[in-house]
């Protein structure tokens, strides 16, 4: 073979393998920031339990809760990689870009955290109107305000390096971000109390920045001095504005919760958190399948062919079903065990894991909801055109569970809370297929109901083998693992059981030969609805 021949090939095989390795090491470090998360939470936990303080601090946790998404995860990327990508591929450089919108944005996000400090005791009073410790709550609205500017910034540098391939600091963000929380709470929660995890937040964040900022600099002195085009960047705000509402929406959930359960008894709303926070482990882990299909989703709706998308969404929501459902089986059978290895030491007592076991029990029904709707809403956002019927359909599931909590919620308490959350979420998702089906891809909403309810009845036999295993003695880690097992494989059996229609749809794929058609490369697969 030439020399000329083997040049691509040699370029191709080196950008895979850094592609590879980027990939590697942003998986590492995004899985060190989890697992440093979690941690952060057990240890809140264990020194400060489930009480006023700790519900006072996630009055105003509920500040980096809500910018996160938008400043850094959803709609900053979203606005940002493409403008910055076609900056790069036009042979500019991204200085002029920064100098232009940057101090600009920053200035903006200032103002907003000047008017959060300053009406913190009011944004206190419209949160969580029933809350016992206000003047801890309003101190640490403060502290964490301080994050709209630094989320802002973190996730200008994430999205310019990830236009330029540098996939490493982004990655390590919430890293250094739990790093931070950690130390300021282990350093300082002796002295001033659940007030260290707010300052933790503050600090963390100004790490967030600092991680990424000498990567940022070396691009800021990368290609041309050009001047950029100011038009089209307006026009992609535009765009990006029914993302930022749908984030906002679905956020929400959070702030009905909060709003609530504020005039229940001091830490009804930290009990909420950590029944949460364990809950959506399961959600999460299943959404990466949607993450890492998404591009084909992409591709198949820009090429036009709604068949294709069709399928990949019925297989999608096929195989997160599976996974969620399944792991919904397991913490309803095994929430008290769950929570009392996890969260009972220190200041979390018994009282305080019966309450989190009720709340997770009811909270994992709704688990099908939330995995569904991420899936539905990226089907949605895969056309790369501004669309509201996410952010509407989202709202009309946050209305349902703002009067279900607001009717029970006096009656049963954190439970109701609970209960309004699943049952607003699971009535979001069927809405949202219901609009996929008639305006993005042909889906059979019959086909998908009758996969469901399959998985729902697999379920609940996997829950009731669960329930068998968590009846029986023995030291709660042991009965964790033993009915784990039981629980997987039941669940697998059963689905066994349940046909092969059921199991040909994760599985099935359908090679189309259109290679030799005027004069096509190679055929790529294409999914077949079987």
């Amino acid at each position: 073979m030439t020399a000329t021949g083997t040049a691509p090939r040699r370029v191709a095989e080196e950008r895979r393998t850094s592609v590879g390795r980027a990939a590697a090491l942003s998986a590492a470090l995004i899985a060190g920031g989890t697992v440093l998360g979690f941690l952060r939470d057990l240890a809140m936990a264990a020194l400060f339990g489930a009480s006023g303080s700790t519900d006072a601090f996630l009055v105003a946790w509920t500040i980096p809760e809500t910018v996160s998404p938008l400043l850094i995860e959803d709609a900053m990327a979203l606005l940002m990689v493409p403008a910055v990508t076609r900056l790069l591929a036009g042979g500019r450089g991204v200085r002029p870009f920064v100098l232009a919108t940057l101090p600009h944005m920053v200035a903006g996000l200032a103002l907003v955290t000047l008017l959060l400090a300053v009406g913190a005791p009011f944004l206190v009073g419209v949160l969580a109107p029933g809350l016992t410790q206000v003047g801890p709550a309003v101190l640490c609205v403060r502290l964490t305000a301080v994050t709209v500017v630094t989320f802002g910034i973190a996730g200008f540098m994430s999205a310019t390096l990830r236009a330029h391939h540098r996939f490493g600091p982004p990655a390590a963000i919430y890293l250094a971000y739990n790093v931070g929380i950690l130390a300021l709470i282990a350093g300082l929660s002796g002295l001033v109390g659940i007030t260290s995890a707010a300052i933790g937040v503050a600090c963390g964040s100004v790490l967030m920045v600092a991680v990424q900022a000498p990567a940022f600099l070396r691009c800021l002195r990368s290609g041309s001095g050009l001047s950029v085009e100011k038009n089209e960047f307006r026009l992609e705000v535009a765009a990006v504005v029914p993302i930022v509402v749908y984030t906002v929406t679905r956020q929400a959930q959070v702030f009905v919760e909060r709003f609530l359960g504020s005039g229940l008894a001091a830490g009804s709303i930290s009990q909420l958190n950590y029944a949460q926070k364990v809950a959506q482990v399961p959600m999460v882990l299943s959404l990466l399948i949607v993450t890492v299909t998404f591009p084909r989703l992409a591709r198949a709706s820009a090429d036009g062919d709604t068949r294709r998308v069709a399928v990949r969404i019925q297989r999608d929501l096929a195989a997160v079903s599976g996974m969620v459902l399944c792991a919904t089986a397991f913490l309803v059978a095994f929430a008290p065990a769950i929570v009392a290895a996890l969260f009972e030491h220190g200041a979390f007592t018994s009282a305080d894991t019966a309450e989190t076991a009720a709340i997770m029990r009811v909270y994992a029904l709704g688990l099908w909801g939330q995995t569904t709707v991420g899936l539905a809403a990226r089907a949605f956002f895969a056309h790369g055109r501004p669309t509201w019927r996410p952010a509407a359909v989202l709202a009309v599931g946050l209305a349902v569970t703002a009067v279900i909590g607001a009717v029970f919620t006096a009656v049963a308490g954190t439970v109701a809370l609970a209960a309004a959350n699943a049952a607003g979420i699971t009535l979001a998702a069927v809405l949202m297929l219901a609009g996929v089906r008639r305006r993005v891809a042909p889906i059979s909403l019959r086909r998908i109901g009758a996969d469901v309810a399959r998985l729902v009845l697999v379920a609940s036999g996997a829950c009731a083998a669960g329930l068998l295993v968590a009846a029986v003695g023995g030291p709660p880690l042991v009965r964790l693992v033993v009915g784990g097992v039981a629980t997987v494989l039941t669940f697998a059996g059963l689905v066994a059981l349940a046909g092969r229609h059921l199991i040909t749809t994760w599985l099935s794929t359908t090679w189309i030969s259109t290679g030799s058609i005027a004069g096509r490369g190679p055929a790529e697969p294409q999914e077949d609805d079987q």
